[in-house]
């Protein structure tokens, strides 16, 4: 499936065009018998991890191709890390299929660099099953957000740079959707410190993973309650089903009202703009705290695209 030496081959492939992001120490979330590092994948091009996969898979694009175009399917951020790839590596066409309830600033990135963008479905598997009808029918390469080697070794970079800088992280907290990148992350951190501990966090809105491993089935179609984490609803994708036993340790499900929280926190102490799909491994530590004493952990915040009237509101709700 996924190897250790597939996610260096990619980041040899994106690291010109990708940054390395903070890994930083979490005063208010620390104590004494527990430290708490935030990898700032909100700060990473886009504002997104999703970048990661979108580069490594485009990467490796022939140049027949490149001339025939792409065709991907996001709830949001994966779509604008793929039209951003398609400009930077040479005006490559591409076609993006989201839902209607994809957030305005995560569209905004899709078209300002050039893709075409198909509202189509209420939620993410409509969008994805419109987006298989289309790929049919058109000679397009499909970059998968979820199951595509190639993306998940670009979403494994994350767990290089966090054990560079810090080699005593023995806990990684990620959040779950699709799950592409909690394998990455899981091939790549075991790889180096095979005792390491990989931590996956669900909205209780959409515990595909949670039951898709609890009942020995892959969920690729599943369905959610409301949510504000529209990246984290949805089925599973294949491959990180099939290797969800080697790279995942544990699954936390927090509720939406935790997660609305998290967000606020994020905002309001560490000053750390993330959209609720990057707050939900906060939100597990909040609740759930005795699970990372003595622990030093770091939590992805996979995401900062946050709408700005749901930050209003979500302000509004927890400060007042």
């Amino acid at each position: 499936m996924i190897t250790f030496q597939d996610i260096v081959a990619a980041r040899e492939r994106i690291k010109e065009y990708i940054y390395r992001t903070p890994l930083e120490l979490s005063m208010g979330l620390s104590s004494e018998n527990c430290k708490v590092y935030l990898k700032l994948e909100c700060q990473q091009k886009l504002k997104s991890f999703k970048a990661r996969g979108a580069l490594s898979k485009m990467t490796l694009l022939s140049e027949e191709e490149k001339k025939k175009g792409i065709l991907a399917v996001s709830s949001g951020n994966h779509g604008a890390g793929v039209s951003y790839s398609s400009y930077i590596l040479g005006g490559i066409r591409a076609k993006i299929y989201v839902p209607r309830t994809t957030p305005g600033a995560k569209l905004d990135k899709m078209r300002y660099y050039g893709a075409e963008v198909i509202l189509e479905g209420d939620n993410y598997d409509e969008a994805h099953e419109a987006a298989l009808k289309a790929l049919k029918k058109e000679e397009l390469t499909f970059v998968d957000p979820c199951s595509d080697a190639d993306v998940i070794a670009g979403a494994g970079t994350v767990a290089l740079e966090i054990l560079e800088q810090n080699p005593d992280i023995d806990t990684i907290v990620v959040p779950i959707g699709g799950g592409g990148l909690i394998t990455g992350v899981g091939v790549a951190a075991k790889s180096l410190k095979p005792g390491i501990k990989v931590i996956g966090v669900q909205t209780s809105a959409c515990p595909a993973m949670v039951h898709s491993m609890r009942d020995k089935k892959c969920y690729e179609v599943y369905p959610n309650e409301p949510s504000i984490c529209e990246a984290l609803v949805g089925g599973v994708g294949e491959i990180p089903y099939e290797m969800s036993a080697q790279c995942i340790d544990q699954i936390i499900e927090v509720d939406e009202g935790e997660i609305r929280k998290a967000v606020v926190y994020l905002l309001d102490k560490e000053k750390v703009v993330s959209e609720p799909s990057g707050a939900v491994g906060v939100a597990a530590f909040m609740s759930n705290p005795e699970i990372f004493k003595n622990r030093k952990t770091a939590f992805i915040i996979t995401g900062g695209n946050l709408d700005a009237k749901l930050m209003k509101a979500l302000v509004n709700e927890n400060i007042g």
